[in-house]
């Protein structure tokens, strides 16, 4: 199976507050085995196939989609067995957009019933970026994190188009290659590690230090 083979369903809503307006990109169904909720070193996240399918597809989309807000509803997801804290929703959003993240909670109750829009990315969305690119987040002036923030029950992911695809490759892996990795070795561990913020210890953020997202794909839920 390849991401970009596939179409994913999704609705669109505009919504208005004042001179703005938003435009809500989110799943035409219902993901119901995912779960999102703040972990030690910042969130966890859990995904069968159709998630990690759909997670990949919004982690593209939002680097392509400047005036976007991609949004997956996670937190009416069926319990994992391993999670017993306060689920998230997640918001994918380009930088430019500079969305404030206290509006979010106005945004999301005037949703609506939402527009009916296929999304297909191209091939390029998923390619792999050289190890050179992969290292330059150590360097001082490097600005193309992805950042993080949580309102309103939802954990946000902000960035670049660069700083999503630096960490691209390893949200298509979770759904072109865990599948058949499990297949193999069903107790095998599958996961993406995605970092958020500046990690070196010598240029923190203090706003928002550096966290961990992350992933897990499992082959079965309860």
């Amino acid at each position: 199976m390849r991401l970009s083979e596939q179409t994913w369903p999704t609705l669109i809503s505009k919504v208005r507050l004042g001179r703005d307006e938003y435009r809500v990109v989110r799943p035409a169904r219902a993901l119901r085995h995912a779960m999102l909720y703040e972990g030690r070193l910042g969130a966890e996240l859990s995904v069968d196939k159709r998630a990690a399918v759909v997670l990949a597809t919004a982690w593209g989309l939002a680097a392509r989609s400047p005036h976007s807000l991609v949004y997956l509803p996670l937190r009416t997801a069926r319990p994992a067995d391993s999670a017993n804290q306060e689920r998230l929703d997640l918001v994918l959003l380009h930088h430019r957009l500079a969305f404030p993240v206290s509006r979010w909670k106005q945004v999301r109750a005037l949703l609506g019933a939402g527009a009916p829009h296929g999304v297909r990315l191209p091939p390029q969305a998923f390619r792999r970026r050289p190890d050179a690119d992969q290292r330059r987040w150590t360097h001082q002036g490097f600005r193309d994190h992805l950042r993080w923030d949580i309102a309103a029950d939802t954990l946000f992911l902000i960035g670049s188009r660069e700083a999503y695809e630096l960490e691209a490759a390893a949200v298509r892996a979770l759904a072109e290659d865990c599948p058949g990795h499990l297949a193999e070795s069903p107790d095998a561990h599958c996961c993406a590690e995605i970092s958020l913020g500046r990690r070196r210890m010598g240029y923190p953020d203090r706003r928002r230090p550096w966290a961990e997202l992350h992933i897990e794909y499992r082959q079965h839920h309860r």
